[in-house]
């Protein structure tokens, strides 16, 4: 599940943190970990620390009739920002985490410096489930530290009866079609979509960023984690360029940061015709647009394949009750729950099996004019052949890239080239040369 909002430079301050606490952590006290040490009876709480939606609802209670004695209680940050925030807080303290804490692929980076923080999860009944780029993300030095929940291989979603407005096709595979191609075909549909109507092509600079950069292999840093000064990035100053020409000088962006009340809004006023579209994105979508038709899914991505956004469990080593909350981990993102989770909350699965599993190609989605986004997304993530380098400070640079573009798009205080100056300035700040 991709983070709901673009998070602040914290990054660099918590991992400080982690350094200095790194040495402390451990089982700690009963009950450190947010669960209980177990009542006369034997029984066993273990508590799951998520975010946003993961669609376990359901589930918690399924494992629970099927393991008597073991109680499973849901702690769920309102957003990927406070889950964060929390993790960094009580890693560094060396307690207070739960038996299982969701993590987001975006700062599993940060977390993977300290692999001895989390207990392997390395075993023969999981071992070839997920991706293979999925599992190598969250593997340091032979350990996997993290259990592969959903992935959000990218799509566009579309407004159809817009499109129809333009005189464009509205089939979805034809849209496909339409699309088909590079970035500079996209923004040039964009560009003839825009000229025929005088409504936005997409919703906002920084969310066909996420786009572009997710097929770009080595960001900010080299695959030794070595960083590439932003001055000196000639591929992140050309995407940055890119989507501001499309964005400003062709007027393709509604200049909407996602998730504000402006964005959401606009659902509801013809506010923009296309979007990129990760699974994950459809329920956001379909709460947003409630009462609104035309929406569709065309099985399409400029630039080929890409993936925004999924997450991870991990068992921290200071919880206690390692094993068994393992054990609930596996079960969780085993293919059968995982697909029972993306018909509940759209998280798409990410393991081999379940891609395949004719439950999951055969589901439709109603909203967006029955769709078989399985199947569609399944095509997606077999798409995928690049996975960007993110390592330890991806986090807080593409923070500044994207803050940078806000400053362009939505708040249009800056034009690009000050607003890039201004960027440079920030990175320095971080002190990473």
């Amino acid at each position: 599940m991709k983070t709901r909002t673009i998070m602040g430079t914290v990054g660099v301050a918590a991992v400080s943190a982690l350094v200095l606490g790194a040495c402390s952590s451990g089982s700690g006290e009963s009950g450190a970990s947010g669960g209980e040490s177990g009542s006369a009876s034997g029984d066993i709480t273990l508590t799951v620390a998520t975010f946003n939606e993961f669609g376990y609802g359901d589930l918690y209670q399924e494992y629970m009739d099927s393991h008597p004695g073991i109680k499973v209680v849901e702690k769920k940050a309102a957003t990927s920002n406070e889950a964060r925030d929390n993790m960094n807080t009580r890693l560094a303290a060396g307690s207070g985490l739960s038996d299982i804490e969701a993590i987001e692929v975006d700062w599993l980076p940060e977390l993977a410096q300290y692999p001895d923080e989390f207990t392997d999860l390395t075993s023969d009944e999981t071992n070839g489930r997920w991706l293979d780029w999925k599992t190598e993300a969250a593997t340091v030095d032979g350990k996997l530290i993290g259990y592969g929940t959903d992935i959000g291989p990218e799509a566009i979603c579309y407004r159809a009866d817009l499109f129809e407005k333009a005189g464009l096709p509205t089939d979805r595979d034809e849209v496909a079609s339409l699309l088909d191609g590079g970035w500079d075909k996209y923004f040039e549909v964009g560009k003839d979509f825009v000229s025929k109507t005088d409504i936005p092509w997409y919703d906002g600079a920084t969310a066909t960023y996420q786009g572009m950069i997710n097929q770009v292999k080595n960001p900010f840093e080299q695959d030794d984690n070595t960083v590439i000064p932003l001055k000196d990035n000639t591929e992140i100053k050309g995407v940055y360029d890119d989507v501001l020409t499309a964005s400003v000088d062709d007027n393709l962006s509604a200049h909407l940061s996602q998730w504000s009340e402006d964005w959401v809004n606009a659902f509801q006023k013809d506010g923009f015709a296309t979007m990129l579209c990760p699974p994950w994105m459809l329920g956001v979508i379909e709460g947003n647009a409630a009462g609104v038709t035309g929406w569709d899914v065309a099985p399409v991505f400029p630039g080929g394949g890409g993936n925004w956004g999924g997450s991870y469990l991990t068992v921290p080593a200071q919880g206690d009750h390692p094993e068994e909350a393992k054990e609930l981990a596996a079960w969780l993102t085993a293919p059968e729950q995982q697909i029972k989770a993306f018909k509940t909350k759209g998280t798409f699965p990410s393991q081999v099996e379940a891609l395949d599993d004719p439950e999951l190609l055969d589901y439709t989605n109603e909203f967006f004019n029955n769709a078989p986004v399985g199947k569609i997304y399944s095509e997606r993530a077999k798409a995928v052949t690049v996975q960007p380098h993110k390592g330890p400070n991806f986090f807080a640079i593409t923070t500044i890239v994207t803050d940078a573009m806000t400053r362009v798009d939505v708040d249009k205080t800056d034009d690009a080239a000050s607003s890039w100056d201004k960027a440079l300035t920030e990175f320095d700040q971080l002190g990473l040369e």
